[in-house]
């Protein structure tokens, strides 16, 4: 099938750098990275495992955490303005 395809510029820079490394036409080079690309993406993502952190109880905190402003205030210093 013969067609019309617009690039984007990065594309075309990395598809060009591996048409020269490999000395092969452009044709060969699009059709091998399609079919890679439709590979992968008709195949179902892998289930990543669920990542856990462990909980470290450090106290009572002496500053609301949840105040932005009070947090900086109390880490710079009240002077600091």
């Amino acid at each position: 099938m013969r067609t019309t395809l617009t690039l984007d510029d990065d594309v075309t820079v990395q598809i060009e750098r591996l048409r020269r490394a490999r000395d092969v036409s452009l044709k060969n080079i699009v059709n091998e990275a399609l079919r890679r690309g439709l590979r992968d993406m008709s195949t179902p993502a892998r289930k990543r495992r669920s990542f856990h952190t462990r909980q470290f109880h450090m106290g009572k905190s002496l500053i609301n955490m949840d105040n932005v402003s009070e947090v900086l205030a109390y880490l710079e210093g009240e002077g600091f303005k």
